[in-house]
């Protein structure tokens, strides 16, 4: 099970959520415009420290537009955005992985080392190593990125993601490969985090189905326009 597994990383965490304290995201009277098409249309939007935020709606609704907009990788053409501090480190998945193609799985994940945050190579290797058993990848880390399918490469994406210890996670489908029990333990290790170290997720998913199943806001984006924000019942 998967939070027996993680019981000896839950122990080195505060016992103690702090969602809902103090504002990460504010977006105002956001609108972005791509010539005539209006991907976000006078988007009100808020994340709390600490919440899960789902995002939800059909292709081309603005999800990925909002996100990179969240991620500063996209301009506003009117409104206010204000972004978290620099206390406050945003780790990003998005559709376009960009990993070393040439380099193996394992490679890949070592460019998230950092000597400011890991006291050696052998405490990042020993967390990667848990992550990878958890999502079952451990024995084809070895594989050459080109040589790997799509969920390989979503769960090395997350992987990579998770090592940079981020207090923010912003991802973008990134479960669309994976199958249900694949995706569920994904969404389990974020609730995880989320419980346990008060990791803000910031989701775009098509699966309803499965968002369901978890705590957190929805918020239903359609034509550019967010249309529904709240309980995931409602959905």
């Amino acid at each position: 099970m998967l939070q027996q597994q993680f019981n000896a990383k839950k122990n080195q965490f505060q016992n103690q959520s702090v969602s809902g304290i103090g504002t990460l995201f504010s977006i105002q009277d956001a609108t972005i415009e791509y010539g005539k098409i209006k991907a976000l249309d006078n988007v009100q939007f808020k994340v709390s420290l600490g919440e899960i935020v789902f995002l939800t709606g059909a292709s081309g609704a603005g999800k990925t537009t909002l996100l990179k907009l969240l991620a500063g990788h996209t301009d506003l053409t009117k409104g206010k955005i204000k972004r978290p501090g620099a206390d406050n480190f945003v780790s990003m998945i998005f559709q376009d992985h960009r990993f070393i193609e040439r380099k193996s799985c394992e490679d890949n994940l070592w460019v998230s080392y950092d000597p400011k945050i890991y006291r050696s190579k052998n405490e990042f290797h020993k967390e990667m190593m848990e992550f990878a058993e958890v999502l079952g990848i451990k024995d084809r880390l070895g594989l050459k990125i080109k040589d790997a399918n799509g969920g390989l490469k979503q769960k090395v994406a997350f992987i990579r993601a998770m090592l940079c210890r981020p207090s923010v996670i912003i991802a973008d489908e990134p479960t669309s490969s994976l199958d249900y029990e694949n995706a569920k333990k994904i969404y389990d290790i974020l609730n995880l985090y989320n419980t346990k170290r008060g990791l803000t997720v910031i989701w775009a998913s098509h699966n309803k189905d499965l968002v369901k199943k978890f705590n957190g806001r929805i918020v239903h984006i359609d034509k550019g326009k967010i249309i529904y924000s709240g309980h995931a019942c409602f959905i």
